[in-house]
């Protein structure tokens, strides 16, 4: 028997004045001449840092401690969850998974939209309240092993729908791959990609200009992964030590990735608000957990192992920053592809970005399965 015990956030005050004396410190930086664009300049960096030295914290987490939620020991992490059951004890149950650098907090208003389901938030091991794994790698075959037992042995569901961003995309494929007894549908923004190798040996003409067009994208962005991968404790002492290098890194990426230009970094707020945004870096600065956060870059789970296609029934829906993703890609793993769209809008952080958007193709989605 898994025991799952309620869990409030409360930072200690002194970590809060810590925080802005810090942050009264910061030693700004202009931008660099001939630079290339990026999700983040000098002056939004300045207007961040004084909001968040204004942020009421106290407010802000009272809104989170709201939402029901509970620790559970599973795979040798203590794992954080909002759980948010419906008024319906029969309703459908809803995994919802987040990546990096978003925590759990940024896709609450996505779960707040759909009440008539029972919706699980987690935190992975290693982000915000979860503890990292302590004997043995991240890798995704282990992260799909403790959410399943997690919605499975410990919250009691039967069977359940899943979705998941960015890193735990990986997750959400091998939940459905390797137990579909379990699994009733699976929703995915990122579908699908297959092994390098698998990539390799596409014939079709539009996916190998896909894949082409994502691996001269990452050449001119993916740099902050391979320095995570290659160099995690030289750069998470840096960001654990520096509240504003923190923000500046964990919005940047968030700016770039987001559908919004990518050279106006404050368009950003139109999509994620500017409190959701000091309330991302809030959470690992108060959890100290940016280094674990890295884990996945260098233990495995960013990257895609072989699995098998599955027959759970799926429904992918294309977000902005992949909108040239085929079709047949899809089919060839989800073999029982109920909804194939493209999103005529959000991008990396779809659930954050477009949430009553994507709860209501949700909505569509699983109320189909039930007929």
């Amino acid at each position: 028997m898994i025991l799952v015990a309620p869990f409030r956030i409360a930072v200690p005050d002194e970590v809060l004045a810590d925080l802005r004396e810090r942050l009264g410190r910061t030693r700004f930086l202009d931008d660099s001449p001939r630079r290339m664009p990026s999700g983040m300049t000098a002056a939004y960096l300045r207007d961040l840092v004084a909001a968040w030295i204004d942020f009421d914290w106290r407010a802000r987490e009272a809104q989170l401690n709201a939402y029901p939620q509970f620790t559970a020991e599973i795979d040798g992490a203590r794992i954080h969850l909002v759980h948010l059951r419906a008024p319906d004890p029969d309703a459908p149950a809803l995994l919802v998974m987040h990546g990096w650098p978003h925590t759990f907090a940024l896709q609450l208003e996505f779960a707040e939209r759909l009440r008539d389901f029972h919706v699980v938030v987690p935190s992975f091991p290693g982000f915000a309240f979860s503890s990292p794994y302590r004997d043995a790698p991240m890798t995704e075959e282990r992260l799909a092993h403790t959410m399943h037992t997690l919605m499975t042995d410990a919250l009691g569901y039967d069977r359940y729908v899943t979705y998941g961003e960015d890193v735990s995309a990986n997750v959400n494929d091998l939940l459905a791959s390797t137990h579909p007894d379990a699994v009733r549908g699976i929703v995915a923004t990122h579908a699908h990609f297959g092994t390098q190798s698998e990539r390799d040996a596409a014939t079709e003409p539009e996916v190998r200009a896909f894949f082409a067009r994502l691996a001269a994208d990452h050449g001119l962005h993916g740099a902050y992964g391979h320095v995570q991968a290659t160099r995690p404790d030289t750069l998470a002492t840096a960001l654990n030590d520096s509240p504003a290098g923190l923000l500046a890194w964990i919005v940047e990426k968030i700016v770039e990735w987001a559908d919004v230009p990518a050279d106006d970094p404050r368009a950003i707020e139109t999509r994620i608000g500017r409190d959701r945004l000091l309330t991302e870096a809030m959470i690992y600065w108060v959890t100290q957990s940016v280094g674990t956060s890295f884990r996945p870059y260098y233990e495995g789970a960013d990257q895609p192992a072989a699995m098998s296609p599955t027959d759970v029934p799926a429904a992918v829906f294309i977000q902005r920053h992949e909108h040239d993703y085929p079709e047949v890609l899809a089919r060839r793993f989800y073999r029982d592809l109920r909804v194939f769209e493209r999103l005529s809008a959000g991008g990396h952080f779809t659930a954050a970005e477009i949430p009553d958007e994507l709860a209501a193709r949700v909505r569509s989605f699983v109320g189909d399965l039930a007929r």
